[in-house]
């Protein structure tokens, strides 16, 4: 039988155990000199912050981060799962963002149906009306999407059927969830993104050499500054620069595909480094030192 001793000494052991446990949980929580647990949304807009560091750098300005808050902040966007795009420094939201706003949102459906009227198939010029109904008892937004060979991409030359339906999907989901930024597959042809590059007249018009599909020289350029988010402007100086010419207009065909196929190499393989060849040929500002 345990002394009158033993059995207060075993009483007293849990005690402190316990007082030892709470004080560690105490001082080991994230409210003790490091302010409140960092919410869900607190993280997505560091995340998206770094991302946009890394992707876009020079291209950020304070103006376009606040502006990547509140879209983090108010819909959720991620950036680095492509949800918003930086093109031309303004922020443009893509169809796999809205349709992932729309299933967090639990949208009721979508509706889409070609409208006969503006649509004319043998000019491969398509219009489609989609319908997103929010809920049960929503009455539907309704946004309208056409595309043409005037107004898309060589890139996706064929496709203007499913351009257009993107496209109107896409502007019902901004209508139906107030997302006042353009959509990406809103935009019209990406060939003005090229034209910085002037028309060589060294440069033929049939399709370049090599596995690219058939797409001539201009297209492939204008797909490598798409796909990588380049500055052409830089693109332009930098390839004036690689073919060893004053202006573009003075290269051969041979030296410009030896240009596009480095620039794809490059920006593939690493963009980072490629930016920072790109921001080289920035013009100083006026009073810099």
């Amino acid at each position: 039988m345990l002394s009158h001793r033993a059995l207060l000494f075993c009483s007293i052991i849990p005690l402190q155990l316990y007082i030892t446990i709470v004080h560690y949980s105490w001082d080991g929580n994230a409210f003790n000199n490091r302010g409140p647990p960092m919410s869900t949304i607190d993280k997505l807009i560091r995340r998206n912050r770094r991302y946009a560091r890394s992707r876009w750098g020079a291209s950020l300005g304070a103006a376009a981060l606040d502006a990547l808050r509140n879209y983090s902040k108010e819909f959720q966007f991620s950036a680095a799962s492509g949800d918003l795009l930086l093109l031309d420094k303004s922020w443009y939201v893509t169809h796999s963002g809205l349709t992932r706003l729309a299933h967090r949102k639990r949208c009721a459906g979508v509706h889409v149906q070609p409208v006969p009227e503006f649509s004319d198939p043998a000019a491969s010029r398509w219009a489609f009306r989609a319908t997103v109904y929010k809920s049960r008892s929503c009455k539907g937004f309704v946004g309208y999407g056409d595309a043409d060979p005037s107004n898309v991409s060589s890139l996706v030359r064929g496709a203007e059927m499913r351009v257009a339906e993107t496209r109107a999907v896409n502007r019902a989901l901004r209508k139906a969830y107030g997302i006042g930024i353009c959509s990406v597959e809103e935009r019209g042809s990406a060939a003005s993104s090229v034209q910085a590059f002037g028309n060589s007249k060294k440069i033929p018009s049939q399709p370049a050499i090599g596995n690219h599909g058939g797409h001539k020289l201009r297209d492939r350029l204008c797909q490598i500054i798409r796909q990588h988010q380049l500055d052409p402007t830089l693109v332009k100086a930098y390839a004036t620069d690689f073919c060893g010419t004053k202006a573009l207009r003075d290269t051969t065909r041979e030296q410009v595909e030896n240009f596009v196929a480095h620039l794809t190499d490059w920006a593939e393989k690493d963009r980072s480094a490629l930016l920072c060849q790109l921001n080289s040929y920035l013009e100083p500002k006026e009073g810099a030192a």
